[in-house]
């Protein structure tokens, strides 16, 4: 009697035990099975696609056992899953990032992950289809990683420097560029924002910034890093379906990752009404711009005549200023950080474009880039006659 009134208590102690908490893990893969056993031979017992929230069942040496929202089980590849607490790192990156502006917008090229961090290493969990649209919200810049098992290459050694004098200038100048290690091959990386609102990291040459095709053609070798409507302009005989034309402001930079600055060039495609065309209505190069450009509609707030006193298109964007320390991407994130920048203003009034400067003060002035290498083209080949 007394031992089953025991088994009865120490029954009734392990109902009242707390359960312990629900584990949960999120699919990786594209789209992925659930098997009923592990094995090389097995049945599909449900399929799973990338982001969905699965509970763990049972763990396994290589292998989960795991249940869907719609009550599912089956066993999944631990490789095709990521933990919760990396999916909490990127709920806090979406929360950290939520209401920051967009400074363009992007087109995802393949299918592609987005990753927690900068870099190629880091976790990862959304994958995003190819066609996606995306919204940029900051770039950071990293050195590209170097292939397995290869090392930096080491500066020469002071004694094998001065061994070898020149006889030259030119010489000289030839021997300390070669003494001088190469920089590091850097890529870019863009924090992005999806169509559900999920934020990521997504490698630069994975996506393509988004321009109208009518702009493309007009780049000109170089990179159209964003491109905003400034205004309208109506066109009955324009050539396209819709009548009303944007007028565009673009940025653009080189094709050359790890540019301490986000663009290098300035130019606003106007449309002339008489020829059905675009044209450049303004064009500026050689400085260190950095984004958000501003768009907005203003007064001239230093005008004094009727037409600066309306309200017209108006667009701003900030460069690097002359007497500002030089800019050096953060090793650790990547961030580009400019120190003092100028802050420029500019009002479209028709097809004029005028810098909207307080009277009486002069322009501050900007800091040049240098000059980004490029590679040389072969000369085309002429034929004899």
């Amino acid at each position: 009697m007394l031992a089953l009134w025991l088994a009865i208590a120490l029954s009734g102690c392990s109902r009242l035990r707390p359960k312990p908490p629900a584990q949960y893990v999120y699919v990786t893969a594209k789209q992925t099975f659930l098997r009923d056993r592990v094995a090389a031979v097995s049945n599909r017992t449900g399929a799973v696609e990338n982001g969905d929230k699965l509970e763990v069942l049972e763990r396994g040496r290589r292998f989960i056992r795991v249940k869907t929202a719609k009550g599912e089980q089956g066993w999944i590849d631990e490789k095709a899953v990521a933990t919760q607490e990396i999916f909490d790192q990127f709920e806090a990156l979406k929360k950290q990032h939520q209401n920051d502006p967009a400074v363009a917008s992007g087109v995802v090229r393949d299918d592609v992950y987005m990753h927690v961090s900068p870099g190629r290493a880091t976790e990862r969990l959304f994958r995003l289809a190819e066609g996606e649209k995306l919204k940029l919200l900051r770039r950071a810049t990293l050195p590209k990683p170097l292939p397995p098992g290869q090392r930096p290459p080491k500066p020469p050694a002071p004694e094998q420097a001065a061994a070898t004098k020149p006889a030259s200038g030119e010489a000289k100048q030839a021997q300390v560029a070669s003494a001088e290690p190469a920089p590091p091959v850097m890529e870019d990386w863009w924090l992005v924002r999806d169509s559900k609102g999920d934020t990521g990291w997504l490698y630069s040459r994975m996506m393509d910034v988004d321009v109208p095709d009518a702009i493309t053609r007009y780049s000109e070798g170089q990179r159209i890093v964003g491109a905003y409507v400034l205004t309208t302009v109506n066109d009955p005989e324009a050539p396209q379906d819709d009548k009303n034309v944007p007028v565009y402001v673009t940025v653009l930079s080189p094709f050359k990752a790890g540019l301490p600055y986000d663009f290098d060039q300035v130019r606003v495609f106007t449309w002339n009404v008489k020829k059905h065309r675009y044209e450049t209505g303004y064009r500026e190069r050689n400085i260190e711009g950095y984004l958000p450009v501003e768009i907005k509609m203003a007064a001239d707030p230093y005008g004094k005549s009727p037409v600066s006193m309306a309200e017209a298109p108006m667009f701003s964007y900030r460069v690097l200023s002359a007497d500002s320390p030089v800019v050096v991407p953060d090793p650790v994130n990547g961030a580009v950080v400019p120190g003092k920048t100028n802050l420029k203003t500019y009002r479209l009034e028709g097809n004029l474009l005028r810098r909207v400067l307080e009277p009486g003060t002069t322009a501050p002035i900007d800091a040049h880039p240098e000059p980004v290498a490029k590679k040389k083209k072969s000369e085309p080949k002429t034929k004899r006659r």
